[in-house]
């Protein structure tokens, strides 16, 4: 069993993207976690080479670490073990697996105000989340459900003016129809350090939603 010294930089904490069989990306875990999978040898090694993805199993990630090491130090993070240092990989590939990415968006507070975009949905400003409140557009005292359809965030003054009422009783309109969104709002990750560069390829334009390893 392969030990690990202490890593250059934390870099057993660095993230690692996921995919499955398929090549769809399914989570993010940690460096640690993917020489687990790689050692088990249920995972292979994603790897961009001058714009081409190959692909290494444990094995060789370990054999070409020298050649990486002398030409291309600087572009990886690295990681000490009893056999030398390896470089970190960035994208694994698990061999088994064809679970989908999964698209359930968490009905929370967080979310709700990501989605509006800290904007009342009747006044239209944007205030700072403190001065937020959360409306059933069609009041609970009525038979509204908890759902994204009938959750939208409202300003203290826009929320107390509309009261117990549908907002055309109050003489008021929705900014847009509240929906359901399909990516999660805060597992959105903003992919920007070059050592993530290669993820792009495999994420929904530049945002993405994943569940995150612990």
């Amino acid at each position: 069993m392969t030990t690990f010294g202490p890593a250059l930089g934390n870099s057993l904490n660095e993230r690692v993207l996921v995919l499955n069989r398929g090549y769809a990306a399914i989570r993010i875990i940690s460096v640690r976690q993917a020489f687990i999978l790689l050692f088990r040898q249920v995972a292979e090694v994603i790897s961009a080479v001058n714009g081409r993805y190959e692909t290494f199993d444990i094995g060789s990630w370990l054999e070409v670490a020298e050649l990486q090491r002398l030409y291309e130090e600087q572009d990886h993070d690295w990681v000490r073990c009893a056999s030398g240092d390896i470089a970190a990989p960035r994208i694994i590939r698990i061999h088994s697996s064809n679970r989908q990415p999964d698209y359930h968006v968490k009905l929370n507070r967080r979310n709700l105000f990501s989605r509006d975009g800290n904007r009342c949905q009747f006044c239209g400003n944007r205030f700072p989340t403190a001065d937020l409140s959360i409306d059933h557009v069609l009041p609970q005292s009525r038979g509204g459900a908890h759902t994204w359809e009938n959750l939208v965030c409202a300003c203290i003054a826009c929320n107390s003016r509309k009261g117990n009422r549908l907002p055309r009783e109050a003489g008021m309109s929705l900014v847009r129809r509240p929906v359901q969104p399909r990516t999660s709002p805060d597992r959105s990750i903003r992919v920007r350090r070059r050592q993530y560069e290669a993820w792009k390829v495999f994420l929904n334009e530049a945002y993405w939603t994943v569940e995150l390893g612990d």
